[in-house]
């Protein structure tokens, strides 16, 4: 397959490119869209059936089977975090052995690796096709809110999950990430001038300052907790008492049994005022449970290990408080491996690459991975 693969190398790369010159930000649903056109017809061309779950607002999501008890399921988003116009203003580039662009490795590049993984398959070993299904997903960047169902849905009964989120800088796969919680507080007072009245005036921004400081105090750092508040905003001018005032809190959670905890003790801050007057609305919750690293997943590594040995590629792997679709399929239990798309870093940023060596070997190792777990069934 490796030998395949190389001969494919360029119009791999091409694909890559014109997958990053299209603006697919999370909120972009026709560039998502545009991409999840593309990527349907290639898989239709290898033989795959591809079911298009249209949305209303966010990316449609694609799922994609060839057989009709796939034991292996894929996961990999089209969206990206960036606004519209940022590829034209730093399209695809090749800079010595690294590509550039917006989204290159979080995670065209993986699509590019997963697509081509599936064409080796076929060429060497089109039984493994069968014992696969791919969900392609259009909000992962904002939450997954739409595809979270559709993925839980057809991983039910799966016997293996494969995230397509990048390897890590050095190349570790992923086998654990911390849950992940986002809410939002929101606070009315009452608006007055500064100056000529203040005594009549509730303010919002000094009731949020209240909750900002006990949100904080939620952090415990030994126990896998954080609790930030990573934005604020509110009051209408420098001389006028704040009518309202707004703050959005990012949570992380270490294990499962944490959530229900810092669900309820976020909820017991914002149920009362500290500044009398003041009237607050939370909005939000914990959207990702955690991906442990437990037995199955620890099984499901060692089986990539020895097929990375054997391709001369020493697997490694990480924790990271990152949040991904892998945590959905480890939480339903799942074994669940993660971080299988090509090597790269700098992700959401001007700065992200892709190291293109990596493009063939992670491509290679993933259709080994599927052959050998399909060889299992």
């Amino acid at each position: 397959m490796k030998e395949f693969l190389q001969t494919k190398k360029e119009e791999m790369l091409l694909l890559l490119e014109k997958l990053v010159n299209i603006d697919s930000g999370s909120s972009h649903k026709e560039g998502i869209d545009e991409v999840g056109g593309i990527l349907k017809e290639l898989y239709e061309e290898i033989g795959f059936s591809v079911e298009v779950v249209h949305e209303s607002v966010s990316g449609n999501n694609l799922v994609i089977t060839y057989g009709e008890n796939p034991s292996i399921i894929a996961v990999a988003h089209m969206d990206t975090v960036f606004k519209v116009g940022t590829a034209k203003e730093r399209p695809f580039t090749i800079v010595g052995d690294q590509a550039y662009g917006p989204g290159v490795i979080d995670m065209k590049g993986s699509q590019v690796a997963l697509l081509y993984a599936i064409k080796a398959l076929k060429e060497n070993n089109p039984k493994a096709l069968e014992s696969v299904q791919i969900i392609l997903n259009g909000d992962e960047e904002t939450g997954s809110e739409t595809s979270r169902p559709i993925i839980e849905k057809y991983a039910k009964g799966k016997k293996y999950a494969l995230i397509m989120e990048p390897a890590r800088k050095d190349g570790s796969l992923v086998t654990a990430r911390r849950g992940v919680g986002r809410y939002s507080v929101y606070v009315k007072g009452k608006a007055t001038h500064s100056g000529i009245e203040p005594q009549n005036g509730i303010s919002a921004i000094g009731e949020l300052a209240h909750k900002i400081i006990k949100l904080h105090a939620l952090t415990n750092h030994d126990e896998g907790v954080s609790v930030s508040v990573g934005l604020i905003e509110g009051g209408e001018s420098v001389n006028t008492v704040a009518p309202t005032a707004a703050a959005h809190v990012d949570v992380r959670i270490r294990y499962a049994e944490q959530a229900e905890l810092i669900d309820r003790k976020i909820r017991e801050i914002c149920s009362t005022s500290d500044v009398p007057g003041t009237k607050i609305t939370l909005e939000g919750g914990i959207n990702r449970p955690p991906m442990v690293k437990n037995e199955q997943t620890i099984e499901l590594l060692e089986v990539i290990k020895e097929i990375g040995d054997g391709l001369g590629i020493k697997i490694t792997d990480v924790s990271t408080g990152g949040g991904s679709d892998a945590s959905f399929t480890s939480a339903i239990g799942i074994p669940t491996i993660d971080g299988l798309g090509p090597i790269g870093g700098n992700t959401h940023s001007e700065q992200e690459y892709l190291e293109i060596p990596s493009l063939v070997e992670r491509t290679n190792l993933l259709a080994e991975l599927i052959g050998r777990l399909s060889a299992e069934e």
